[in-house]
């Protein structure tokens, strides 16, 4: 069995593990990622091949980690020489008292308008004339904003795998999942089926299976997994595109009312709309247990929805699929990014994101992980997300 040395070992090879190797190349730091499956695959939180890049949030700090990120998506274009946002502008609308894990319209409103982040206020009947939306609630309002926009995240996650292969510091290793983590003074052992690697730093990134890793470190973390839905809705008018959008509304019964959708776009069925809800009737308790196929119930309330409140769209889902995340407990569903806790030996020397909704920061956050592993710290502000000490539990 061979044995290999590197400055930091990356666990997890999705789109956040990727993007931090990558940076950790650019500082030429001699960087292993380790992927318990083959890269680009589906069976995480990067599944499907297309996520929103937008700026309102009901939190400064988030609205303000938009705005860093987009220079470092600028980059990562660049540098891949691959489109990867088409930008269609952002709308978020619906019924103004309602608070969402996505937060509140209002809120939102006051953190754009507090970093002079540009956007206009919509009445009902504006959405319906502007954006095809009909059937839509005298007392909805809404906002539209035009940085938003739909990112090509299959073309995300392989520009950045080509650009790790390129940086002659970085090697990547699949279906190696690890196995066994073993400390020896400030050096760790990392095991996985095809050998041992010794590390100065781990960073710690495998999405929705974070708890299969940092178990073999003695600690856990408190979340709940979504296995969610997404289907894709043929267009009766060729002409019609929408932007990115969601709607706020309350729930019914087990139907949470809440979706989003997507333009079309040249990358991913173009004759095609994507919408799916975000909610899921049935939270699970393990990875384990998701499946690849959609729950009925929620790709039904999503159809439903289509069929009152969109134009254009036959209101039958075709090319259906599931995209597993983990999220914390608490009512937002917060990013955690941080040190593992205290009572781990060398715990400075792990870096972890674990939880949350992150595709629009890909770039951004392997730029926050390399900083904090290779340097202990970051010029950005992580603190909202240094929750560590609320949901890391000790296993001993």
């Amino acid at each position: 069995m061979k044995t290999e040395n590197f400055d930091a070992i990356v666990i997890g090879g999705g789109p956040i593990g990727l993007a931090s190797a990558y940076h950790l190349g650019k500082r030429k730091a001699k960087t292993l990622v380790l992927e318990q499956f083959t890269f680009v695959n589906q069976l995480g939180s990067s599944a499907g091949v297309s996520r929103q890049f937008r700026i309102p949030y009901p939190d400064e700090y988030m609205v303000q980690m938009a705005l860093d990120s987009e220079p470092y998506w600028v980059e990562l274009e660049k540098e891949s020489e691959t489109k990867l946002i088409d930008k269609v502008g952002t709308l978020w609308f619906g019924d103004p008292t309602v608070q969402s894990t996505e937060g509140n319209i209002a809120e939102a409103e006051e953190a754009l308008k507090a970093l002079n982040v540009p956007y206009t206020s919509l009445t009902a009947k504006e959405i319906e004339e502007k954006y095809h939306f009909k059937n839509i609630p005298e007392n909805y309002t809404g906002l539209f904003q035009a940085d938003g926009g739909s990112i090509n995240f299959k073309a995300t996650n392989e520009a950045l795998l080509n650009l790790c292969k390129k940086e002659e510091t970085v090697s990547l290793e699949e279906n190696a999942p690890v196995i066994a983590i073993d400390q020896s003074g400030e050096l760790f052992e990392v095991t996985t089926p095809n050998g041992k690697y010794i590390s100065k730093k781990l960073v710690i990134i495998p999405g929705p299976y974070i708890n299969s890793v940092i178990n073999l470190l003695h600690f856990k973390i408190d979340a709940t997994y979504w296995n969610m839905s997404s289907a894709y809705f043929k267009k009766n008018d060729p002409n019609i595109q929408y932007p990115t959008w969601f709607v706020f509304q309350n729930n019914i019964g087990e139907n949470g009312n809440q979706f989003y959708g997507f333009p079309s776009v040249d990358w991913d069925h173009p004759e095609y709309i994507r919408v799916a809800p975000d909610f899921v009737i049935n939270p699970l308790d393990e990875p384990s247990e998701r499946k690849l196929i959609p729950n009925a119930q929620e790709l039904g309330y999503t159809s439903d929805w289509v069929k009152d409140h969109m134009t254009g769209l036959d209101p039958t889902p075709e090319y259906t699929s599931t995209c597993l995340i983990s999220l914390s407990t608490i009512p937002n569903k917060e990013l955690l990014i941080d040190f593992a806790p205290s009572y781990v030996p060398n715990h400075k020397n792990i870096v972890l994101y674990a939880t949350g909704w992150a595709a629009k920061f890909t770039p951004f956050l392997g730029k926050i992980m390399s900083d904090l592993a290779l340097d202990g710290k970051t010029n950005f502000d992580i603190t909202p997300f240094q929750l560590g000490h609320q949901f890391f539990k000790s296993t001993k």
